[in-house]
């Protein structure tokens, strides 16, 4: 390892150390398939006990790339789009990419258009859209980009590479998961349904209740918030005939709950309640929340692996939709007995 106060080793004593050309050293450092394993060890082996880190500018000079991904994020105040937007950040940084992010965020004068110009300004090589609503899909489809453009989102796009985690199956775990414990009167206190996720998970909730043969009721359309669920619950005047809420993001099952315990209902003796997300709060809470977990990491690796794949001229990669899972806590439990 080189002396703090030493000159920084360059791509020719890495070259030296390894015994191979400086030209082999500049494959290694940009991922050239053509490559032995055991010489791309020992390269790799030398600039570790050099401690080399490569010039970022010399190396977009000699792939025309900048290894620089630009990330727009929309409503990166809820917890989804802020966990993709540090997974994407984590991935990136272990594939030796960097990250530019801008984030638009309500009441904000900047434009979408204006937000991938800016981007684009900084010479990156691929955009991933951490935008969640409809309307952003849209304003996003009228902008020239002019490198892979990458939606996270939960449904396949003909204009967009996407990657999500799957909220279709997410939801059918959650309405599983309270149909065996005996649940059939089930209601589901949704997102705001210009949100993709949201609506998606609206929609597939129908779907899985119908399979099951479960009571169609109205949804109740929430806005992400624990103050609107809470407000909801605290409006309860009586023990509903419904056993179950299937809540779609954690943030709202918590205030649900906090709103039913002042009423005076029990969870999940009374009512159970199931939410989306499994936000670290989520096992702390009383009593703790049985929720779909959504794996953020996986999700932003496979974002740049794809991002990678679509800059490099690969193959896309074809698993791009994550598994979700299901988390069982004390929130749910078999239903009350109904007169």
């Amino acid at each position: 390892m080189a002396s703090p106060g030493a000159d920084k080793p360059n791509i020719r004593q890495v070259a030296q150390l390894a015994g191979v050309s400086h030209m082999t050293v500049s494959r290694v450092l940009n991922d050239h398939p053509n490559i032995r394993d055991t010489t791309r060890r020992r390269v790799q082996e030398a600039i570790s006990e050099l401690g080399y880190r490569p010039s970022m500018t010399a190396r977009a000079l000699a792939t025309q790339r900048s290894r620089r991904i630009g990330v727009l994020v929309e409503s990166a105040v809820t917890y989804g789009p802020t966990s993709t937007l540090y997974a994407v950040e984590s991935a990136a940084r272990a594939s030796g990419y960097e990250v530019s992010s801008i984030l638009l965020r309500a009441g904000e004068e900047i434009t979408p258009q204006e937000a991938v110009d800016h981007l684009l300004a900084l010479g990156i090589d691929a955009l991933c859209v951490v935008a969640p609503r409809s309307s952003s899909i849209a304003a996003l489809r009228r902008i020239a980009v002019g490198v892979p453009v990458l939606v996270v989102k939960p449904e396949k796009d003909p204009t967009f590479l996407t990657v999500t985690v799957d909220q279709q199956a997410g939801t059918a775990l959650a309405v599983d998961h309270l149909v065996s414990l005996g649940h059939r009167d089930i209601l589901h206190l949704a997102g705001p349904l210009d949100w993709l996720d949201a609506r998606t998970r609206e929609r597939a909730f129908h779907a899985r209740a119908k399979s099951w043969g479960i009571r169609e009721r109205p949804i109740v359309v929430g806005d992400w918030t624990a103050d609107f669920a809470y407000d909801f619950a605290r409006g309860i005047r009586e023990l509903p005939a419904y056993t179950a809420v299937f809540v779609a993001n954690d943030d709202m099952a918590i205030g649900l709950v906090h709103g039913l315990h002042e009423r005076g209902f029990s969870v999940p003796d009374d009512l159970s309640v199931v939410g989306f997300d499994d936000i670290p709060l989520a096992r702390h809470v009383i009593p703790p929340l049985t929720t779909v977990r959504q794996n953020f990491e996986a999700l932003g690796v496979s974002v740049v692996d794809v991002l990678r794949a679509a800059i490099e001229d690969r193959e896309i990669p074809a698993a791009t939709r994550i598994p979700a899972e299901i988390v069982a806590r004390a929130s749910s439990a078999p239903p009350r007995k109904v007169d």
